[in-house]
């Protein structure tokens, strides 16, 4: 199964560390990012499709020095508008009937990508305290995902999307267009799968989202054995 991962980001919040290292390539615990999350995916996952934009050639330098995958290729997004714009550039090269999905510069546990490698389609969410500062999941009734909605303003705890999906490759037939921000968001995709068809919900046990400076200090001491895994 292929796995797109999104690293075209500007990383914006975490300048000025950004300004000569792309986001997905900041260290942790010696590490870049992306390299725990390819250590982190499934076995399942046998090949890696990267989207890139800022400072792009890093992460194919990257790419070819890692030792996770023999099978990658990166995907220049051009003129960035957003995520469902940068996921659905990648439709030429995608070669299996499901594809995961990630957002390329959080830590995410093994054990999750695994349980959403099983589903026909899927979700990881994780609750959260403060609902505005996520998009946050509503489920129907069964427990499947029913749509994901922007920062809304609700009490505690809601469940947030934590940026890692799993999709058949009939996402690509949908059509989306431009958010009220302008962009193309690969959530919209989501919501409009999960009106046609059941769309897993997988509760995580891990997940660092590395937003700014703060998070990216903490995560130097954080007990990252959850996102561990071996793929050799």
């Amino acid at each position: 199964m292929d796995a797109v991962l999104l690293a075209a980001g500007l990383g914006t919040r975490l300048r000025p560390h950004t300004e000569k290292t792309p986001k997905p390539l900041l260290p942790v615990q010696g590490r870049p990012i992306l390299d725990w999350t390819l250590g982190a995916l499934p076995k399942a996952v046998d090949r890696v499709v990267v989207v890139t934009h800022y400072l792009a050639e890093q992460v194919d330098e990257y790419l070819r020095q890692q030792t996770h995958f023999k099978e990658w290729v990166t995907v220049p997004q051009g003129d960035p508008q957003g995520t469902g714009d940068a996921f659905r550039k990648c439709r030429p090269h995608i070669r299996s009937d499901k594809v995961m999905v990630i957002n390329g510069d959080d830590l995410f546990g093994a054990a999750d990508f695994a349980k959403l490698a099983e589903c026909p389609a899927g979700v990881i969410v994780t609750e959260v305290q403060e609902p505005k500062k996520f998009g946050i999941a509503f489920l129907k009734p069964d427990g499947t995902l029913e749509k994901l909605l922007e920062k809304p303003d609700l009490a505690a705890p809601q469940l947030a999307n934590t940026g890692a999906y799993l999709f058949p490759c009939e996402v690509f037939d949908i059509e989306i267009t431009r958010s009220p921000r302008g962009e193309y968001e690969i959530t919209d995709y989501v919501s409009k799968l999960a009106a046609q068809q059941p769309f897993h919900v997988i509760r995580s046990t891990f997940w660092f989202p590395i937003g700014d400076e703060a998070a990216w200090n903490a995560a130097q001491k954080v007990d990252l054995d959850a996102v561990l895994t071996a793929r050799k």
